[in-house]
């Protein structure tokens, strides 16, 4: 990665397994014992792993492997001693753990407690995700110092953020966004904010983000309950239903009604104006966050429910990736790949002369605007069911996105970027409610808008302003956001329609992004170049969505 130092962020870790979460398939016949014996590594012992004091972390990798090797001798009695718990901690910190020496030792665990007659799992997936090879997400290199401090930091290193370390700069201030949102001091308690993050994952279908938060609500204290189903939470939470929906899948129809509903002095249960701009947040926060993972391609983690098994799979059965609602394998053949990448600088630079040359009149750039907005890009017309795991959390599964502006029907009004923008508008009121959680969005808005290495594909020194401003602008254009000062037609000359098509999946359907429309775009493009643009459209769907939010509480308060 053609960057300068790794960013820091420093923060107190989360808390690690709770042995009420039980998760995974498969069965087996020596591991399945209700609590462990006090002589087995728990929870407080494991986290030691996260030590920054390299000696006390060589002394708590010790003490873990004598603890595991007398459970093992005691195991031979016939007490089974070693949870399903702690076999996947094991197998969590083999797969990803970026700690050489915790990997290396927690393989060799593994194998031991196998050859002493103990099922152990088994990671079904190769590597983190199922679009991008694993050896170039798995290398030691410069983002692998960004992974230690993850590790030291919040005790795990899963399939997001290794994905994101492809990135360091923005993975940084991401941590430190996903740090405020969740754990520091705030008007939601810490259960309750993880939750919202259940109810927002399960809008499109992410059992990826649902288990994920479903774990960390357990270990905030969490009732174990409402992960049965939205109906067993409280009737405040379930009051989120309606924005939530329309945050994930048409945010452009929030009004100033559905905020009075929830803030007025005769609502019941009421939301504070703290309450609820955290809980949009986190809502919108968590709805982008599952394109990015659905865009990705990510796999289950290795102690997810479909990210293990206790006995190997026969042939007939091999693990595929979940995330192509019709199992769309394969990669389309690199025929011109080359010459598109061509194409597309030439074309760049002849945008760059063009509009420095032409000038284009307000109505000729609205009518660009509209012709772009209309424009017809295909997705995927069948939505399945939602699945097993997120089904109870789900309430009207058939809501889903709906073009801003469907052909021969009458299109809400557009928001004009002038007349309510994050800069202007949406931070300082964020600011005001929230503190510094402002600045915290705004760092990630800023540091992806500027992210770039001065390349594409396999040429250097390139300017790609025009391109990451075209996605940016592209996006904002499908949820009804006009920029008066951006000719629309730039967007028709850089993104090609595989592209478009991969872009709106992955922003408006992103349940139904495929492998096939993610290798169709792009060809000869590095994987950490279209995980650049995943970003983009991540917050750029984020920022659209806070913008209608925050323009229709502002009304509120006015």
């Amino acid at each position: 990665m053609a960057s300068g130092s790794i960013p820091s962020f420093t923060f107190k870790a989360y808390g690690e397994d709770n042995p009420r979460q039980v998760s995974g398939s498969g069965s087996s016949s020596r591991h399945h014992s209700d609590s462990e014996s006090e002589i087995c590594p728990t929870t407080k012992s494991l986290a030691r792993l996260c030590s920054r004091d390299k000696d006390e972390r060589a002394t708590a990798l010790e003490k873990l492997s004598e603890k595991i090797l007398v459970c093992l001798e005691l195991d031979r009695t016939g007490s089974a001693r070693l949870s399903k718990e702690t076999l996947l901690h094991l197998l969590r910190l083999s797969r990803s753990c970026p700690l050489q020496e915790v990997r290396m030792r927690a393989t060799e665990l593994l194998c031991i407690a196998q050859e002493e007659g103990i099922e152990v799992p088994r990671a079904l997936a190769s590597g983190p995700s199922a679009f991008i090879p694993a050896k170039e997400l798995l290398i030691e290199g410069l983002n692998q110092d960004i992974l230690v401090e993850s590790f030291l930091s919040l005790g795990r290193v899963d399939h997001l953020t290794m994905v994101m370390a492809l990135h360091p700069s923005y993975l940084s201030c991401f941590l430190r966004t996903q740090h405020a949102l969740f754990e520091l001091d705030g008007p939601l308690p810490r259960d309750w904010r993880h939750y919202v993050s259940v109810m927002a994952a399960a809008r499109h279908h992410c059992s990826y983000m649902v288990q994920q938060h479903s774990k960390a609500f357990l270990e905030a204290g969490g009732d174990e309950s409402w992960l049965s189903g939205i109906k067993h939470a409280p009737v405040k939470l379930r009051s989120l239903h309606t924005l939530n929906k329309l945050l994930a899948h048409r945010p452009w129809l929030i009004t100033q009604q559905h905020i009075q509903e929830l803030v007025c002095a005769g609502a019941e249960p009421r939301w504070s104006l703290a309450e609820l701009i955290h809980a949009v947040i986190l809502m919108a926060h968590t709805h982008s966050l599952c394109s990015f993972v659905w865009g990705c391609g990510l796999n289950p983690e290795p102690d997810h429910i479909g990210g293990y098994a206790f006995h190997p799979p026969s042939p007939s059965h091999i693990p595929r990736s979940p995330h192509s609602p019709a199992h769309e394998d394969g990669r389309p053949e690199l025929v011109d790949g080359a010459v598109e990448v061509e194409v597309l600088m030439k074309r760049m630079v002849e945008l760059q002369q063009q509009q420095e040359e032409e000038e284009c009149t307000q109505e000729e750039m609205v009518t660009r605007f509209e012709r772009q907005r209309s424009e017809s890009i295909p997705t995927a017309v069948v939505r399945g069911a939602p699945p097993e795991l997120v089904l109870g959390l789900v309430e009207e599964p058939e809501f889903r996105y709906e073009d801003f502006a469907p052909r021969g029907e009458q299109s809400p009004s557009t928001m004009r970027a002038q007349d309510y923008s994050w800069e202007d508008h949406g931070f300082s009121l964020v600011q005001r409610l929230l503190p510094d959680m402002g600045q915290f969005l705004d760092e990630e808005f800023q540091v992806v808008s500027n992210l770039t290495y001065n390349r594409m594909a396999m040429h250097e020194d390139v300017d790609t302003y025009t391109l990451r401003k075209a996605l940016w602008n592209y996006i904002h254009c499908l949820y009804g956001i006009r920029y008066d000062d951006y000719d629309y037609g730039s967007v028709n000359v850089l993104l090609e329609r595989s592209l478009k098509v991969f872009v709106k999946t992955m922003a408006c359907h992103p349940e139904q992004t495929t492998a096939r429309i993610y290798h169709a775009f792009w060809r000869h493009f590095r994987h950490s170049e279209k995980v650049h643009a995943n970003l983009i459209v991540m917050e750029a769907r984020l920022q659209a969505a806070l913008l209608y939010t925050l323009r229709s509480i502002t009304a509120y308060i006015k």
